[in-house]
C-alpha cells in the first residue's frame, strides 16, 4: 500500500472506532434475530403477502425462501431513471431462480437537477438525499426481507439510497444502474453553445437545439458530472457488480447484469455467502471510493455525499482525509468537463476495469475488502461479456486503448487528484481543479458580492463585471436555502475569463460535477447563514483565492472583519416559499454543516442544530 492511502485509512478508522463499534453490534444484534417476519404475527404476515399470487405466496407463507426487497428511483421523466420501468419483473424472474422471492418494497423520489437548474426546484435537491434515505428506511421497515436490490442513478439518489440501506446494514444490498445513454452533441460543443447564448450571439432556438441534441434518450447524460460519479465510486466500493456501472440500457448485457445482481442477492442473503451492506461498507471501501473519485476528477458534491455515507456506516469521514489522499493520487482521466471524451469514451479506453487495475498496481486501493460480487477488489479488473447469451467475465484491458481520456498510474495527466481544499479567514472550501487551467488557479481581486443567481446575472447584462472580480455568491448554504447549484454563474463567468480577466467564485453554495474552468472555492464553511465570515465580506474588500497553497483569504484587518455586521443574517425565511420549498423548511433548519455532509441525521446534524439555534437566540 501507498504509505499515504495506509495511513489515512488507519487514521480514518481509529478516529472511527467508538462510532462504527456500535453500528457492528447494532448489526450483529439484528442478524442473531433474523428475518423477522419469521416471528410476526399471523396477521402482520398475512398483509406481507396478500397481493403476491403464485408459487411466490406459498413460499413467504412457509419463511422458507429468502425474499429480496426492490426499491426503485424509477420514473419515467427523468432519462437516467426511465429504463428501469423493465427491472422489477427481471429481478422477479431471476431471484425466483435463484430460489428465492422478490417484492417491490418501495418506490423513491427521483429529481434532476438539470431541470431544476436555475430553479427554484433546485433548493430541495440537497434535501432529497435525506428523503429518499428515509423513503429507503421505510420501505425496509417491513422486516420482510433478507436483502435488497436498490434501483437509481442520478445525483442524491444514490447516496440516499446506500445511507437507507445502511440503517438496515445487516442485510445485503446490491446497487443497479441503468447506464449512460449514447453519446449525442459533444460536451465541449454544448458548452461553447451556452457561452455564446450568454453572450448574446446565439438565439434560444440554437441553445434548444444544442441542449437537445446532447440529452436525447433515455440513460444517464454522458458527461462527468454526479450521476456517472456515483456509479463509479460505488463500483469501486465494491456495491455493483463488477463493470456494471457504463453498461448502456436497452441492451441485453444490461438486462443480465439486472438479473444476475437480483440472483447474487440471493445467493449473500444466506450460508457462507452472507454479505451485509454494512461490512462491505467498511474504512478501507470508504477511502477506495475516495480515491477513485480523486483519480477522476469526479464531482465535488462527494465531498459531502461521501462524508454522509460514512456516517451512515459508523465512519468518520473528513475534508482533511480528501485533500490528504489529494495530494498523492494522480489524476488519471480527461471526461468533460475535465477534457473533451464523454463517459462512453472513457468505457471504450478501459473504464473502471483499467482504473482499478492501474490504481491497484499503484498501491492506491485496498485489494482485501468484501463486496457484493465476492471477497477481493481484484474482481473489479474483470469485464461482463455474453458468451452464447450468457453472462461471463473476463479480464479487462491491461492497458488504456486512449492514453488522451485514461492513463495509467505511472503517466498520470497530473500528479494529484482534480480536488482540492481551502481555507482561511473564509472559512474552508473545496474547489475542483482538473478543468482549471494552471493560469487560472490563483486569482486575487476586489469582490462584487451577490445573494442570488439572477442578481448576479443582472449586472453582468448591464456590463458591472467587466474587470478581475472575485464573485461572491452567499446565503447559498444548506440552511439558507438548500444549498442549490450555480450553473447559471458559469457561462457568464467564462465569459468574462475568455475576455482576459481574472475571475473567480467564492461561495457557499454547490457547483457539482459539471464544474468547469472557472476557479470555484464551493462550499465555503461555515455558511452566512450560521453568521460565517462570507456574510461580514463587502463589496470592494480584496479576496485572494489560491488552489496551489490551498488558502482562501480575505485581506481586511481581521478585528475589522469581526467587528462588521453580519449582512443579510438571518436568511429571509418568507422566501424559501413556492414550489413545495415551504414544506421542508423543518430540514433547513436541522440540517449540519457543509464538511459533515450536510446531513439532517446523527448527532452531528443535532449538535450543529442546536449550537445556531442558540446563537438566534442570543441575538
Amino acid at each position: 500500500m501507498h504509505p499515504v492511502v495506509a495511513r489515512v485509512t488507519a487514521r480514518i478508522a481509529a478516529r472511527s472506532a467508538p462510532g462504527r463499534a456500535s453500528y457492528l453490534d447494532r448489526l450483529a444484534q439484528a442478524h442473531r434475530e433474523g428475518p423477522a417476519r419469521r416471528d410476526m404475527a399471523c396477521s402482520n404476515l398475512a398483509h406481507g403477502f396478500a397481493g403476491i399470487t403464485g408459487g411466490d405466496k406459498d413460499l413467504l407463507r412457509a419463511v422458507r425462501r429468502p425474499n429480496v426487497a426492490i426499491v426503485s428511483s424509477y420514473n419515467d421523466m427523468l432519462s437516467a431513471h426511465q429504463p428501469m420501468h423493465e427491472y422489477p419483473a427481471w429481478i422477479k424472474d431471476a431471484a425466483r431462480s435463484a430460489g428465492g422471492v422478490a417484492q417491490f418494497a418501495g418506490g423513491v423520489p427521483a429529481m434532476c437537477d438539470g431541470i431544476t437548474q436555475g430553479r427554484a426546484g433546485m433548493e430541495l435537491s440537497l434535501f432529497s438525499r435525506d428523503v429518499i434515505a428515509m423513503s429507503t428506511g421505510i420501505a425496509l421497515s417491513h422486516e420482510m426481507f433478507d436483502a435488497a436490490v436498490l434501483l437509481g442513478v442520478c445525483d442524491k439518489i444514490v447516496p440516499g439510497l446506500l445511507i437507507g440501506a445502511l440503517a438496515f446494514g445487516h442485510l445485503p444490498a446490491i446497487l443497479v444502474p441503468a447506464g449512460p445513454m449514447s453519446s449525442g452533441l459533444p460536451n465541449s460543443e454544448k458548452a461553447r453553445v451556452r457561452q455564446l447564448y450568454a453572450e448574446g450571439k446565439a438565439t434560444r432556438e440554437d441553445l434548444l437545439e444544442a441542449e437537445a441534441a446532447s440529452y436525447h434518450s433515455p440513460g444517464t447524460c454522458t458527461f462527468y458530472g454526479t450521476a456517472n460519479s456515483n456509479q463509479l465510486v460505488v463500483e469501486v466500493m465494491g456495491l455493483h457488480l463488477p463493470g456494471a456501472s457504463f453498461v448502456p440500457p436497452g441492451t441485453r448485457l444490461r438486462q443480465a447484469l439486472t438479473e444476475e445482481a437480483a440472483r447474487r442477492a440471493v445467493e449473500i442473503s444466506r450460508g457462507d455467502d452472507y454479505t451485509p451492506v454494512g461490512h462491505v461498507v467498511d474504512e478501507k471501501s470508504v477511502v477506495n471510493g475516495l480515491v477513485a473519485l480523486l483519480a477522476t476528477g469526479g464531482s465535488t458534491n462527494h465531498t459531502m455525499h461521501l462524508v454522509a455515507v460514512a456516517s451512515a456506516a459508523g465512519i468518520e469521514l473528513s475534508w482533511d482525509d480528501f485533500s490528504e489522499l489529494s495530494s498523492v493520487v494522480p489524476l488519471l482521466a480527461r471526461v468533460y468537463p475535465n477534457g473533451s471524451a464523454d463517459i462512453n469514451h472513457f468505457q471504450a479506453a478501459g473504464g473502471v476495469q483499467f482504473l482499478v487495475h492501474t490504481l491497484l498496481e499503484a498501491g492506491l486501493l485496498h485489494e482485501d475488502v468484501r463486496t457484493v460480487a465476492g471477497p477481493g477488489l481484484e474482481r473489479y479488473t474483470r469485464e461482463p461479456v455474453l458468451v452464447e447469451g450468457a453472462l461471463q467475465w473476463r479480464p479487462g484491458a491491461g492497458r488504456s486503448l486512449d492514453t488522451d481520456v485514461l492513463r495509467p498510474a505511472s503517466d498520470p495527466f497530473a500528479a494529484d487528484g482534480g480536488l482540492r481544499m481551502l481555507s482561511g479567514n473564509l472559512g474552508r472550501a473545496v474547489i475542483k481543479v482538473s478543468a482549471v487551467k494552471p493560469e487560472h488557479r490563483v486569482v486575487e481581486a476586489p469582490a462584487r458580492v451577490f445573494t442570488s443567481q439572477e442578481a448576479f446575472g443582472a449586472a453582468f447584462k448591464a456590463g458591472e463585471l467587466e474587470r478581475d472580480v472575485v464573485i461572491v455568491v452567499r446565503q447559498q448554504g444548506p440552511q439558507a436555502n438548500g444549498m442549490p447549484e450555480l450553473h447559471k454563474l458559469i457561462p457568464a463567468l467564462g465569459v468574462l475569463q475568455d475576455r482576459g480577466f481574472k475571475v473567480a467564485l467564492v461561495t457557499d453554495g454547490r457547483m457539482s460535477g459539471a464544474s468547469g474552468k472557472i476557479p470555484a472555492a464551493i462550499q465555503v464553511t461555515p455558511e452566512a447563514a450560521v453568521g460565517g465570515p462570507l456574510a461580514r465580506v463587502r463589496d470592494g474588500d480584496v479576496l485572494r483565492l489560491d488552489a496551489e497553497t490551498g488558502t482562501l483569504e480575505a485581506f481586511v484587518d481581521p478585528a475589522e472583519l469581526a467587528g462588521r455586521e453580519l449582512v443579510d443574517f438571518p436568511p429571509d425565511a418568507q422566501a424559501w416559499t413556492g414550489t413545495g420549498r415551504e414544506l421542508f423548511a423543518a430540514l433547513r433548519r436541522a440540517v449540519g454543516p457543509a464538511d459533515r455532509g450536510a446531513s439532517v441525521f446523527g448527532p452531528i446534524a443535532a449538535s450543529h442544530f442546536e449550537g445556531q439555534f442558540n446563537q438566534e437566540v442570543s441575538r
